[in-house]
């Protein structure tokens, strides 16, 4: 069993930045990559950014050269820097753990979630 609490979300004007925080706990978090993923009402969950288990990275375009995913496995934790948010950007935040080593991209291949913590850009 994998528990992951993320923190970090909150309300923040356009252009702000904000930082989640992933921890993990429950399985060996350096062998297994890591996801961001978000949903904004009425829409499905879309991948954000993704990690493997060597720091290897994946973003989607729409926040590719503003968001930076990382990953701290002493900590066990898996971070989300966001700069220059949009109003777009609005949705809940959700990490992910996968059951294996690689940069993973579809909901599918994740196996554990976190709960989700909120992220509000006003215009």
């Amino acid at each position: 069993q994998v528990q992951l609490a993320e923190s970090g979300g909150g309300l923040v004007q356009a252009g702000g930045s904000l930082r989640l925080s992933c921890a993990a706990s429950g399985r060996t978090f350096s062998s297994y990559g890591m996801g961001w993923f978000r949903q904004a009402p009425g829409k499905e969950r879309e991948l954000v950014a993704a990690i493997n288990w060597s720091g290897n990275t994946y973003y989607a375009d729409s926040v590719r050269g503003r968001f930076t995913i990382s990953r701290d496995n002493a900590k066990k934790t898996v971070y989300l820097q966001m700069n220059s948010l949009k109003p777009e950007d609005t949705a809940v935040y959700y990490c992910a753990s996968a059951p294996s080593g690689g940069v993973r991209v579809r909901t599918g291949e994740y196996d554990y979630w976190g709960q989700g913590t909120q992220v509000t850009v006003s215009s």
